[in-house]
């Protein structure tokens, strides 16, 4: 697959990710976190906050990666 194609393809994936992400976690913190305090708050969001990342980082590595080489 050309790299050009590749970006194309990652950089709608991760645009994506950012907005279902934000959108759910979001969506679970207000059906579930309604009645807690500060502190649950803080560290629910802390917590989903950084967690994107990781399939984030797993769509930039493929998007970046050489184009395979045909036989």
């Amino acid at each position: 697959m050309p790299v050009r194609v590749k970006k194309l393809i990652g950089t709608v994936l991760l645009v994506a990710l950012v907005v279902i992400y934000a959108l759910l976690a979001t969506a679970i913190a207000t059906a579930r976190l309604a009645e807690s305090g500060a502190l649950v708050h803080l560290a629910y969001f802390l917590f989903t906050g950084l967690l994107w990342i990781l399939p984030a980082m797993a769509i930039i590595k493929w998007m970046v990666g050489p184009p395979k080489s045909r036989p």
